[in-house]
């Protein structure tokens, strides 16, 4: 009897590309993975009208969809679009209230609208957005995998991360979350699966662990 593969559609994180999943390895033949790259966003294009582009893209009912970081916020935003098997987000948040301080506090005061361009003239200073500025290792490890550089998607999409409105968690979302994040602290964060050691780039460097989890989510 021939086995019906799951399909499962990975969004990377904020400016990054497909790269980032290149050590997740789900069993291929139990599996049809898809990347759901970045679209250049409209002007002025709500979040609601980008996921819908994005959700547009998937084209099997009963799909897996996994966000990493920005991506999980844009997963969740689809997946109110979409009938999915199951919903995962990696490294994010799951509301608005799950965001830092810092991120709180630059949506009341608008001063995100400062930050894009210097993020744009900078790999280095996008990249300690992006994974947090705590260690120069990281930093170097993940630039690499930084390739949108569109100052038009850089600009909305900080914008959209840091404003981000839900206030409610979606049913049934499944969020795995490093204990040493530093750009979404546990603190901050209720009901997840914990990974030891886990920073913001551990799509990387902890993705054997992340893969076992992603199978025992899925299949259970």
């Amino acid at each position: 009897m021939s086995f019906k593969k799951f399909p499962v559609y990975f969004i990377p994180g904020m400016a990054a590309g497909k790269e980032i999943f290149g050590n997740i390895s789900l069993p291929k033949e139990r599996y049809e993975t898809h990347i759901l790259e970045w679209l250049i966003p409209e002007k002025n294009e709500s979040l609601k009208d980008y996921s819908k582009r994005m959700a547009a893209r998937i084209m099997e009912p009963d799909a897996i969809l996994i966000g990493v970081s920005f991506g999980g916020v844009v997963a969740q935003e689809m997946s109110l679009l979409l009938k999915l098997k199951k919903l995962i987000i990696i490294s994010s948040v799951k509301t608005r209230h799950e965001l830092p301080r810092r991120m709180r506090w630059s949506s009341a005061t608008g001063l995100y609208k400062l930050i894009p361009t210097a993020l744009v003239l900078s790999v280095e200073d996008l990249t300690k957005f992006a994974v947090g500025p705590r260690s120069r290792k990281r930093l170097k490890m993940y630039q690499k995998y930084l390739h949108v550089r569109n100052k038009e998607y850089l600009d909305w999409a900080l914008e959209k991360m840091i404003t981000w409105d839900r206030i409610t968690q979606i049913d049934g979302v499944v969020h795995i979350q490093g204990d040493k994040d530093p750009v979404f602290p546990v603190k901050y964060i209720n009901t997840y699966i914990p990974i030891s050691g886990g920073t913001h780039i551990m799509i990387l460097n902890k993705a054997p662990e992340i893969t076992q989890q992603l199978i025992q989510i899925i299949e259970q």
